[in-house]
């Protein structure tokens, strides 16, 4: 069983490498040369005459930022005249060899921070230093990753204190809302989010470059879709509040803007001209999966049906799933990717330690039965963080709560959402670190035959 549990690591592993910014930014990012000079091309698209460029602004956020910015400037050959300015909000210190022109804001996560703050407002006044002169010869490249609605923020109503923005936050983390509806919310509170920094960056030329955290249909959900108009209403946001309660939840300020009559409404398709490329999202981690688990010999399948369900839900869902394949393939890898929901009562939303995948892990192995060995199940986020922890998610197996006093302890900690440390002293977590990905996260069921 140990080899069956090491198995869906190492897939986890690979996955990760074979997702990495650097081989992803080199498939989609060309420089053409010829006799009229070098010329930006993303996919098959012919983008800007580099030699004609005088002025470039880069705003790279998120979780993935700093190696975004990376293997951007190391592919992107500006004539010496070009005035290169930019921001990157990211988590962690200042990167080495970053150009001096580049200002660093380590922005909060899950929760913005004073630097979130901050690096929102040098956002805003670099695009709009840019959007006051000429629009000739000026490009604007944002290079957006998931944790930038935390990361990078900014109230609409500037006397909405940090303080207050946190709470905001932190109540609409722990409402069990999908990640569509809290950025929906999130867009119709924020001067730097839906669709709004591209109308902040003027005339300027704009692309944007996305490496995506969101389900593939919503990728104006990405950080809250700063450059990408919204096609979310007020409506819908006061909807989401109600459906949820959480205006009473909120701070006062917080509130009182959203009980305005006058909310203002976000940049609307036709409003916004900002073309965006995919990069990386969760499809390159189900397909890589099931690539690796193929050559393992393993029946492999990718099941995203339950993505934003409820924990529990989900878990049932792709445990019914794996039962159902092995009864006509003996060795089965069942992939799901996307993210599940945990509702936190709010007296412990500060408290507990774990996150969604370790709460769907163990889950899991309390209601795995003996006919089901032998059966590994990783849950992990390709971040590297899963909630309020160490690790990115766990791995479980039939045998992960064997004794029966742990079926009551598991029982308890998943009552107080409380899951990463039993996992932890069971030595069923999975730590990675910061991965410097975040694509959604991974789980991987599998299933061997019974020795």
């Amino acid at each position: 069983m140990a080899a069956l549990k090491e198995l869906a690591r190492s897939i986890f592993d690979q996955v990760l490498a074979d997702c990495s910014i650097e081989r992803s930014f080199g498939r989609i990012m060309h420089i053409d040369a010829d006799a009229r000079g070098a010329r930006l091309v993303l996919g098959a698209d012919d983008i800007v005459a580099l030699d004609r460029l005088k002025r470039v602004r880069i705003l790279s956020i998120g979780k993935a930022a700093a190696p975004m910015l990376h293997a951007l400037l190391s592919r992107l050959p500006l004539p010496p005249s070009c005035d290169l300015q930019g921001v990157l909000i990211a988590p962690g210190e200042r990167p080495p060899n970053l150009p001096a022109t580049i200002q660093f804001f380590a922005g909060g996560h899950p929760y913005p921070n004073a630097a979130s703050f901050a690096g929102a407002s040098a956002a805003l006044s670099m695009l709009n230093a840019l959007s006051s002169d000429s629009a000739e010869g000026a490009l604007c490249v944002f290079l957006i990753s998931g944790g930038a609605s935390a990361m990078m923020e900014l109230p609409l109503d500037r006397a909405i204190s940090l303080d207050d923005t946190v709470a905001f936050h932190r109540s609409l983390v722990a409402a069990g809302a999908t990640i569509v509806e809290m950025n929906c919310v999130r867009k119709h509170f924020s001067a730097v989010k839906g669709g709004r920094l591209a109308i902040a960056a003027g005339g300027a030329q704009k692309i944007s470059l996305l490496v995506s955290d969101v389900p593939p249909l919503h990728l104006d959900a990405l950080a809250s879709g700063p450059t990408i108009p919204d096609p979310t209403t007020v409506a819908q946001c006061r909807e989401i509040l109600a459906r949820y309660g959480l205006l009473e939840q909120f701070p006062a300020s917080v509130r009182r803007f959203f009980a305005s009559p006058d909310l203002p409404e976000t940049p609307k398709p036709g409003q916004v001209v900002s073309p965006s490329w995919k990069v990386l999202d969760s499809e390159e981690l189900a397909n890589s999966a099931l690539h690796r688990a193929a050559r393992l010999g393993f029946h492999a399948v990718v099941d995203n049906t339950c993505d934003d369900w409820t924990y529990a839900a989900a878990a049932d869902h792709l445990l019914d799933r794996v039962r159902q394949l092995r009864r006509n393939h003996p060795r089965v890898c069942l992939i799901s990717t996307g993210e599940v929901s945990v509702k936190l009562p709010a007296s412990l939303s500060s408290v507990a330690r774990g996150g969604r995948n370790q709460q769907l892990a163990l889950y899991l192995a309390t209601r795995l039965r003996p006919g089901d060995a032998p059966l590994a199940v990783l849950s992990a986020g390709s971040d590297g963080i899963d909630g309020n922890s160490a690790a990115a998610g766990a791995i479980v197996d039939d045998r992960t709560l064997d004794q029966a006093s742990l079926h009551a302890q598991a029982q308890h900690a998943l009552d107080s959402f409380d899951s990463y440390p039993l996992l932890n002293t069971l030595g069923a977590t999975v730590v990675t670190g910061p991965t410097g990905h975040n694509l959604r996260d991974l789980r991987i069921l599998l299933a061997d035959r019974a020795s």
